[in-house]
């Protein structure tokens, strides 16, 4: 079982998980950083290029932070923005990768990105400059970002130059999460993130039959976007054939890689059950690391805490 740790404290007035969940979309973003503009293209023969932005950091010998952003983000989201800020202060160069599909990766994808599509990292590390990656690579995944990030640790983590894996809020269990979505105090959230999503799958670039288009304005939550279009789309029977197969938690066993996962207990959003159900002694490479508060994605704590951060810097430092 992992240990709780009471070392977060709250920022007023972002008291309990919902407030820090929303605080992200209530606040103004923060300013955004200039990077070197990449195109990174798919090895699967569709054509997709995902765009990136990518920052030398000040220290040549630290590792490449890859940021992976969860649904319907992309590089402009807050936390993002927050992430690539604090990383590029100490030192570290930083890649904002815009998964397929998402932001301005959009119009130059015909596909879209979804839970288990892991592959795509692979892609991705590959293409990059050499200069990019000659220290080595980390990946920081936040959200649904997180579940994909240890799903390609456990997949690839051994064929790249891939040196820790850090997530926030990973939803490790796809399917306790997607149920926990269904309930009433989450509508809320559900609805939001459904329209969004919704809409990025039909933005300028993606090609979705007739039918396909119907299922996903048809749909009234995830479970029915998993069920009649991203399971089908991707090859699998069903939501659940899809959420067993791409969900984290099934392949946490096989990752051989430092990785770091960060949760809170008051997620309103990925429910902290599988966290605590996991048998972490069960590799040696798992550091599970829970509060008892942050929300979703939140974690923001007194003065100018970023808790979350400095404790995925604290575990990136301990590799140089």
């Amino acid at each position: 079982m992992p240990t709780v740790f009471d070392a977060f404290r709250q920022r007023a007035p972002w008291w309990g998980g919902d407030l820090q969940s929303l605080r992200n979309t209530l606040m103004p973003a923060p300013s955004s950083i200039k990077g070197e503009r990449l195109y990174l293209e798919m090895d699967d023969g569709s054509g997709d290029q995902l765009w990136a932005l990518y920052n030398a950091g000040w220290n040549g010998a630290k590792p490449l932070v890859i940021l992976i952003h969860g649904l319907a983000g992309c590089e402009t989201s807050s936390y993002i923005i927050q992430g690539t800020s604090y990383f590029l202060s100490h030192g570290f160069s930083t890649l904002r990768l815009n998964l397929r599909g998402a932001g301005p990766s959009r119009p130059t994808c015909t596909l879209q990105s979804h839970a288990g599509r892991s592959r795509d990292l692979h892609d991705v590390i590959r293409t990059l400059p050499t200069v990019a990656v000659s220290h080595g690579v980390v990946v920081l995944g936040f959200s649904l970002g997180g579940n994909m990030s240890l799903k390609f640790a456990a997949e690839f983590g051994t064929t790249l130059p891939l040196r820790a894996v850090a997530t926030v809020s990973a939803p490790i269990d796809l399917a306790a999460t997607s149920a926990n979505m269904l309930r009433l105090r989450n509508i809320p959230y559900s609805k939001r993130l459904l329209r969004d999503f919704c809409r990025e799958c039909l933005g300028p670039g993606a090609v979705v039959t007739a039918q396909e288009r119907s299922a996903i304005l048809a749909a009234r939550n995830f479970v029915d976007l998993d069920n009649e279009f991203v399971a089908p789309r991707n090859g699998y029977r069903d939501a659940y054939d899809y959420w067993e197969n791409c969900q984290a938690i099934g392949f946490l066993p096989q990752i051989q890689l430092p990785t770091i996962l960060l949760h809170a207990q008051d997620d309103p959003i990925v429910p902290v059950a599988p966290y605590f159900d996991f048998n972490w002694n069960t590799n040696k490479w798992l550091n599970p690391v829970l509060t008892r508060r942050g929300g979703h994605v939140g974690f923001h704590g007194t003065g100018n805490c970023t808790y979350h951060l400095d404790r995925v810097l604290e575990f990136f430092e301990n590799l140089v």
